[in-house]
């Protein structure tokens, strides 16, 4: 990619960006939120078109108008959220759109195929399973046998580690190690700095659209990584008063959530205190219960079982707004869904919180005076970067939305923070503030339930960590009493993970 520019009304995305990628190579690619990393990568797939500069593959000129382009091309994305049809098999989903396809397929063919790939790259992958009864390290593993399948040889992968156990992202690792011996190339995004030194073989650092800096990963720490991309040094360790909890915030007594479309519950008998002063983390692989349980919590899905208590009071199967004015915030899973209003301003999402009370509303009347001023705050408090605060916030990058959503959650917080994923998405930089506010809501006695795929943050945020699998909490740990091999195991469904392992 020589020379690429891109705009978007406000905002300059790419500003005459270069990059170089060679047979069996992992380039890692680094930038804050809004660097420019997925705009670029999206006109490497055909998403977007450059305004200038040119892309060349295998030394030859590229027009690419489309991702069947790339694809054509022998490029292929995996996105951290998989495109895959739940309930097809593994089969159908690696040849869904295939236009070489016949109209009535050979399907022992294609299975046949698929079998000796996955030998071959040690993916491991049934062809007959049903997508939606596999883990998700299972899914990732038939979203890149669906590339392999289709013959690219230039894999992008947008974080993706943010949804794998540790052992599973070893796994990953060797499976790229194999597909680099043959040529294959990946360009690799991730904001875990351990793992960009660890899977690649360059870094490329973004910095507001620009190339800051280009080299060997052998050649940097994770501390000059995060130097690179925020232009200061990132703390790697939190300075925080000593645990000690208070009195008990939250309550969650055996509580179930049925499951309308299968047997195993969502939730089943899950039980859990979150005390004043105390962060509770969550861990466990995406998809084993933890959006449900905090959907729970804040009333956005019914409980078939149990209680939940809020400073003593029973507020099981309390409204949303109910549970707001009991002082939950909550910060979703979901930003796009859940999170904000897309075709709202930034200050009007920022305020979300306050139309009821007197500092902004009197009846039916907004004090827009008041609600800019507050919105002013809290964009330059969080740094969100946004050409002002009337842009509608989809306009955003998805860190920068994350952002909004984080400023006006922590900023209402009432004693009760539910935080899902909080730096999914962000940069080093936005992660260690998110960070440090975390901690500050505990230290001034707030209760904190983190729910996060990173170890490394729930380890080096929380007080507790609960590990969920399939439902169910299969140990609660004192931080300093356990070790990632430990935390692992159990996100993996043993109950009985060794202590020194």
């Amino acid at each position: 990619m020589e020379h690429i520019t891109k705009h978007f009304p406000g905002v300059l995305a790419n500003d005459d960006v270069s990059l170089e990628l060679y047979p069996g190579q992992v380039l890692a690619l680094l930038g804050e939120n809004g660097a420019g990393k997925s705009t670029l990568m999206n006109m490497l797939v055909g998403l977007y078109r450059p305004d200038s500069g040119s892309i060349y593959i295998r030394g030859e000129l590229a027009e690419i108008h489309s991702p069947q382009d790339s694809m054509a091309l022998g490029v292929g994305m995996i996105h951290q959220e998989f495109k895959l049809v739940g309930n097809m098999t593994v089969a159908e989903n690696i040849v869904l759109g295939l236009k070489e396809l016949s109209f009535v397929p050979n399907m022992d063919e294609i299975r046949s195929r698929i079998r000796e790939l996955s030998k071959r790259y040690g993916l491991q992958v049934d062809p007959n399973a049903v997508i939606h009864n596999l883990s998700v390290g299972e899914q990732q593993r038939v979203e890149i046998l669906k590339l392999v399948y289709r013959g690219a040889d230039i894999l992008i992968l947008d974080e993706p580690t943010a949804v794998l156990t540790p052992g599973e992202s070893r796994d990953l690792n060797e499976i790229l190690k194999i597909m680099l011996s043959e040529g294959k190339s990946a360009i690799f995004i991730t904001h875990k700095m351990d793992e960009v030194i660890e899977f690649s073989h360059k870094v490329q650092v973004l910095r507001r659209g620009k190339t800051v800096n280009t080299c060997d990963t052998t050649t940097v720490t994770p501390k000059d990584l995060a130097n690179m991309m925020v232009g200061r040094d990132v703390l790697f360790s939190l300075d925080r008063c000593p645990y000690n909890p208070g009195g008990v915030k939250l309550k969650i007594d055996h509580v179930t959530v049925s499951n309308p479309l299968g047997n195993r519950p969502y939730l089943d008998d899950v039980s859990l205190e979150v005390h004043r002063g105390e962060i509770v983390g969550i861990a466990g692989v995406a998809g084993n219960g933890q959006t449900q349980l905090t959907d729970a919590i804040t009333g956005l899905v019914p409980i078939s079982a149990g209680t939940i208590q809020i400073d003593g009071r029973n507020m099981t199967n309390a409204t949303p707004l109910q549970i707001i004015r009991a002082g939950v915030s909550h910060i979703p899973a979901d930003r796009g869904a859940n999170g904000i209003v897309g075709d709202m301003s930034v200050g009007d999402n920022l305020a979300m919180k306050k139309y009821r009370t007197k500092e902004i509303s009197k009846g039916m009347v907004i004090k827009r005076s008041f609600l800019r001023a507050f919105a002013d705050k809290l964009i330059q408090a969080f740094v969100i970067k946004t050409p002002d605060q009337d842009t509608c916030v989809k306009f955003l990058s998805g860190g920068n939305i994350q952002k909004t959503i984080l400023a006006r959650e922590i900023d209402s917080c009432g004693g009760v923070l539910i935080a899902v994923y909080p730096s999914r998405g962000l940069d080093v930089g936005a992660t260690e503030a998110v960070r440090q506010n975390l901690i500050l809501q505990r230290d001034k006695g707030n209760a904190i339930l983190l729910i996060s795929e990173e170890l490394d943050e729930l380890q080096m945020v929380a007080d507790k960590i609960a590990v969920m699998f399939e439902g169910r909490i299969m140990g609660i740990r004192n931080v300093k009493e356990t070790n990632t091999e430990e935390l692992g195991l159990m996100m993996a469904g043993h109950t009985e993970a060794r202590r020194d392992a």
